[in-house]
């Protein structure tokens, strides 16, 4: 019986356990993303001890484990140093819209990407990130302004994410465009789309409402630290 019965409720071992299995790294039953590729980590739904001390190993001393959506509570020795709220947002009812304006990104681009996510902090976007799906990205003057791409791939979803723009250009349009874009691409083969974000993010939000999206859950996103030293 599996841990859990849909694809979004796990949506990072979703994505390691299939599509982006090349890009995985596995420890037992506890997986993560190549880490110059995507800072994700997925413990079982119940995990054990050995799966914490699995975890631990991929982090090292003091390091760090993300908790998306967890209700599990790390062991005796670890601390919650950071926590948010966030939504998990599906587009099944999303209009895909191609964008005459929008250029498929590529390594060659990567630096300027970087750039754009140091500017305007989308969340994280690391230098291999852009190997995890398609990113389309809009120039003016030879410059990149906007961007939006994709990300996990659990079967059936991908998820869009990475949408900026930068802070001079806000209020045309431009992520609204992109999000659309990137949509059409993934409906064209046949997958849905879905995203999350910050729940404090209010004109993100009301933006992905406006173009289809609709609540799919509330979660909770944490940093669990591993004590200063990981057992033998």
């Amino acid at each position: 019986m599996n841990d859990h019965l849909h694809p979004l409720d796990d949506p990072i071992r979703s994505s390691l356990s299939g599509r982006h299995g090349h890009l995985a790294e596995w420890r037992g039953r506890v997986a993560r993303y190549v880490p110059d590729v995507a800072p994700f980590l997925t413990l079982p739904a119940r995990p054990e001890p050995a799966d914490w001390a699995d975890a631990a190993e991929f982090t090292g001393p003091g390091g760090t484990v993300p908790l998306v959506g967890s209700d599990t509570t790390p062991p005796d020795g670890w601390a919650i140093v950071a926590r948010f709220e966030g939504v998990q947002m599906t587009g099944e009812d999303v209009e895909g819209r191609p964008e005459p304006e929008a250029v498929v990104l590529t390594e060659a681009d990567v630096p300027e990407m970087l750039a754009l996510v140091e500017l305007t902090q989308p969340g994280p976007f690391l230098p291999r990130t852009i190997a995890m799906g398609t990113y389309l990205g809009i120039r003016r003057e030879g410059r990149l302004v906007a961007m939006a791409g994709e990300r996990l791939r659990p079967p059936g979803w991908t998820e869009i994410s990475a949408v900026c723009t930068d802070p001079g250009l806000r209020g045309q349009g431009l992520a609204g465009r992109l999000v659309r874009a990137v949509a059409a691409g993934i409906t064209e083969r046949g997958d849905r789309p879905f995203l999350h974000a910050v729940a404090t993010n209010a004109n993100a939000i009301s933006l992905y409402e406006t173009l289809g999206f609709r609540l799919r859950r509330t979660m909770s996103f944490e940093l669990a630290q591993v004590p200063g030293t990981v057992p033998a």
